[in-house]
């Protein structure tokens, strides 16, 4: 494979977990929680704040839809970054040893706006990318083949020497079918061993 010159974080799941039915288990329980994502689709939602929209906008207009999940609704918006934790403190290492080598390091994530800007201050290392490219800022997520056309162009980089890490394998055939290589992440550990194999780590460094 080419040499890679530059590795592509996604963030949700990858540096952050990001596990909204959890938090929900943990505050309203698992049935009522099936029940409220049964009867909204909040991961369509949240794709459209991805997207762009206004995060508490988008929110309080579902809450108008659903009243019964009033409450609930105003617990994704005002105790989202709970739903966005913990950091994956492995894969942040990662991110610094990689820095610390002098190989640039982009975040290409769908993340609203707002919540971006929530998240930004609670997580220190989602400043230190070379390159960031956030969906909402973008006005298109990933799979959508354009968002990975945007950051091609804006990067000069070709696709055969980017190496990206998601943890949705969806997005990561849309890269593939670009000729960026990829990782599908599964854990730190892997996503370690892989940037070890690259030449991109040693192995203490890897850590």
């Amino acid at each position: 494979m080419p040499q890679v010159e530059a590795v592509v974080f996604d963030i949700g799941n990858v540096l952050i977990e990001w596990q909204p039915e959890r938090f929900f288990d943990s505050v309203i329980g698992e049935n009522r929680r099936k029940a409220m994502f049964a009867e909204i689709d909040l991961h369509g939602m949240n794709d459209e704040v991805d997207r762009g929209a206004n995060f508490h906008d988008t929110v309080y207009a579902t809450a108008e839809h659903y009243p019964q999940w009033r409450d609930e609704l105003g617990m994704w918006h005002d105790r989202w970054i709970e739903m966005a934790s913990p950091a994956i403190d492995h894969s942040v290492r990662l991110l610094r040893a990689l820095r610390v080598r002098d190989v640039p390091v982009f975040a290409l994530t769908n993340f609203g706006i707002q919540t971006f800007e929530i998240a930004e201050p609670v997580y220190p290392f989602l400043s230190e990318f070379d390159r960031r490219y956030i969906s909402g800022h973008m006005g298109v997520i990933k799979p959508d083949v354009e968002i990975y056309a945007q950051v091609e162009a804006d990067c000069g980089i070709a696709p055969t020497a980017l190496l990206f890490a998601d943890d949705r394998i969806d997005n990561i055939n849309v890269a593939a079918a670009r000729g960026w290589q990829t990782h599908l992440f599964d854990g730190p550990q892997g996503w370690a061993d892989r940037l070890v194999a690259e030449g991109l780590l040693t192995k203490e460094a890897a850590q």
